[in-house]
């Protein structure tokens, strides 16, 4: 799999204050509240009367004059029940009320499988979102490959694969029903990425997605998501042996940061046109998936 993208940051500052702040475009909901309060403050502030954080917990029926204050600085969490309020209080939407409280329970967790979990939730409410609204053709959306479609691509070269999908469902590890699996077989035979040899067996048809510019970055990002979060299912799960995570940080200049992108996508192409050298003459073992990541983990300094 060789797909990459570079999405802007779902967490901004609002520059322009008469712009209110769209919840979608967040990944921490203290700040979606500090860009909320500006606004608001921007928006509704007099002279005889400024917008206060009193303001908003008598809209939100909060006894404590400046909750949302200590909420924002993370000084305080929000429970379900102040959650409902302080949608209310925002006027949120019914949906959007339920994508913010997704935002919450993701921003507030510290359990990694439950953090991933919740990130996983959050996104897939807002993929079925732009969908809704029309931002992701549908039909487009649909013939872009899940993990389980590269993994059964993939298991065309790993030798003994019986593609029963029950039988697939215990290789793959009972992630995904044999119904999605049988699914997905279809779907990889229609567009022609599996076919069928002469005695009927599963066989490796064209590469997986042809045209990746093309793709949807919301689609992106959910490949790329599960990809991270089958990585860490495997920290918990496999032992160390059968894995190799590692994790380096530095400090770059941009210059050199564009450079380990490079190395790193020259290094993928060549891994990956070598082992299709050897599976032209031999099975693999096992599928295995490997991940880079290369992200900031803190803003250049002021």
């Amino acid at each position: 799999m060789a797909i990459s993208t570079d999405p802007a940051s779902l967490s901004r500052e609002i520059k322009d204050a008469s712009r209110p702040p769209v919840l979608s475009e967040y990944s921490d909901f203290r700040q979606y509240l500090r860009d909320f309060y500006e606004f608001k403050k921007a928006t509704l502030s007099t002279a005889i009367r400024p917008y206060s954080y009193a303001a908003f917990s008598a809209s939100a029926d909060i006894k404590s004059p400046n909750y949302l204050k200590l909420i924002i600085e993370g000084q305080r969490n929000l429970s379900m029940d102040m959650v409902g309020k302080f949608a209310r209080a925002m006027g949120l939407s019914k949906e959007q009320a339920i994508e913010f409280k997704a935002l919450v329970l993701y921003g507030q967790a510290r359990d990694p499988l439950e953090r991933n979990r919740y990130l996983k939730a959050l996104s897939e409410l807002r993929v079925k979102k732009q969908i809704e609204s029309g931002e992701i053709d549908t039909e487009a959306w649909d013939k872009v490959p899940s993990w389980v479609s590269w993994a059964l691509h993939a298991l065309t070269d790993q030798a003994g694969v019986d593609f029963d999908p029950a039988k697939l469902r215990r290789v793959l590890r009972e992630r995904v029903s044999a119904e999605e699996i049988r699914r997905a077989i279809e779907l990889l035979l229609a567009s022609g990425e599996l076919a069928k040899d002469e005695q009927g067996k599963l066989v490796r048809g064209r590469e997986l997605i042809n045209g990746a510019d093309k793709i949807p970055v919301a689609m992106v990002r959910k490949i790329q998501a599960e990809l991270i979060y089958l990585g860490l299912e495997s920290l918990f799960q496999d032992d160390p042996t059968e894995r190799e995570i590692g994790a380096l940080t530095v400090a770059l200049t941009k210059e050199e940061f564009e450079q380990i992108k490079f190395e790193v996508r020259q290094l993928k192409k060549r891994l990956l046109k070598d082992t299709k050298v050897k599976r032209m003459t031999t099975k693999g073992e096992r599928v295995y998936q490997l991940n880079f990541q290369l992200f900031p983990i803190t803003n250049i300094s002021e």
